[in-house]
């Protein structure tokens, strides 16, 4: 496993049907101050996590999957320029438009909003939308760490005690 793919899983959360809820308050609640059409989270590796609002009958497995791919492609540009990287993009169309941003170093919102909203409006709401996921997956975060932590001793315990019964080593 080279270091990239370590990256990856180490920054892929893993969430609790009650972690999917507190995010889906969140987003609704971005929804409603924003007047954003619909707001979708999805996974830096390109899988969706959870969306509010309309769908529009967009392919939102396609659509995640070109917004990791378009941030990834951003991210090169941004070293390229001598950037860490960019966190926020911006797209607008005739009569819809896309706002995506970086939430964190684990996800990426997708905001899709016509003209009963302002760029600005979005952009002010997406930053406290990006500030509450990012307190969210902190938690998970320290979670799932915990949770590691426990596995990793239970089964050092686990191991040890098959190995003595194998051997009939019996503690003192």
């Amino acid at each position: 496993m080279n270091a990239d793919d370590q990256k990856l899983r180490d920054e892929n959360l893993s969430f609790y049907f009650e972690d999917i809820e507190k995010i889906d308050k969140v987003l609704s609640n971005f929804l409603t101050l924003s007047k954003a059409k619909s707001v979708f989270l999805i996974d830096k590796s390109g899988s969706m996590i959870t969306y509010k609002g309309e769908n529009q009958s967009i392919n939102v497995d396609e659509l995640s999957a070109l917004v990791a791919a378009s941030f990834a492609a951003t991210k090169e540009i941004a070293r390229l320029l001598g950037e860490a990287e960019f966190t926020v993009m911006f797209h607008q169309g005739k009569k819809d438009n896309i706002h995506i941003s970086l939430i964190g170093n684990k996800a990426i919102s997708v905001t899709l909003f016509g003209d009963d909203t302002t760029v600005g409006m979005i952009g002010h709401y997406s930053k406290e939308l990006s500030h509450k996921l990012a307190s969210i997956f902190e938690i998970i975060s320290k979670r799932i760490v915990r949770h590691q932590e426990q596995i990793a001793g239970d089964l050092g315990a686990f191991v040890e005690n098959k190995l003595n019964e194998l051997f009939k080593v019996y503690p003192s």
